[in-house]
């Protein structure tokens, strides 16, 4: 797809631009109930259970988090407080970009316009926003689109809002399997996965790979 075709560049946000603390907050809830030694065992089944929770039909948020966070304990036998699940939902608007964010995402700015399309609740979303540096032509939500990515819809309602079709976009995210997988399958005319860890990545979805955000700008020109 030639960049000149690209007229926006879409981001997923928690994760990819946000540093997502979501295993900090829960490793300091938690560490009662679960030994330090088996706490990254308990994170992976906590990260597996919020994937889950989003794939049906669309819910509150801070819902995603109490019942994946239920499900996790209950799978581990161990006491759940719905405490902890609030925790982390009102932790969430305090976590600024990581390090190398905003630098290139102004740079990126000053070409194209930046669009955000976020599993978030509008209420929790801005604050978040408002720590990366940079301007941002639309912040689209999971709540707007009453639906989460993966699904289709999620995406379909960023396309409708902005008055585009998918090879208008370039679509950046850490995760293959919440933004990269369906960008390929509606074939998004650029795609870039960014290499944060957050799950293995597959060459053959048809994404440019950099190992942070400072590799963005060379990608659209700058």
């Amino acid at each position: 797809m030639p960049l000149s075709q690209i007229r926006y560049v879409s981001f997923d946000c928690y994760g990819t631009l946000t540093n997502f603390r979501v295993g900090d907050v829960t490793r300091g809830q938690l560490a009662g109930r679960v030994p330090a030694e088996r706490m990254p065992a308990f994170l992976e089944d906590f990260t597996a259970y919020r994937f889950d929770e989003v794939l049906g039909a669309w819910k509150p948020y801070p819902e995603v988090l109490h019942r994946a966070l239920e499900r996790t304990c209950r799978r581990w036998s161990i006491a759940f407080d719905p405490a902890d699940a609030q925790a982390i939902v009102e932790a969430i608007p305090s976590w600024g970009p990581h390090a190398d964010v905003p630098a290139p995402l102004a740079r990126v700015a000053e070409k194209l316009p930046l669009v955000i399309l976020s599993n978030a609740a509008d209420s929790q979303i801005q604050a978040n926003v408002d720590l990366l540096g940079a301007p941002f032509h639309a912040v689209l939500t999971a709540e707007q689109a009453q639906a989460y990515k993966p699904r289709f819809q999620a995406f379909e309602y960023m396309f409708d809002t902005l008055g585009c079709g998918p090879e208008h976009f370039l679509h950046v995210s850490s995760s293959l399997r919440y933004d990269l997988m369906s960008a390929h399958d509606l074939r998004i005319g650029l795609r870039v996965f960014v290499e944060r860890g957050h799950g293995p990545g597959n060459p053959a979805y048809g994404y440019r790979a950099i190992p942070d955000l400072g590799g963005l700008p060379g990608i659209v020109g700058l």
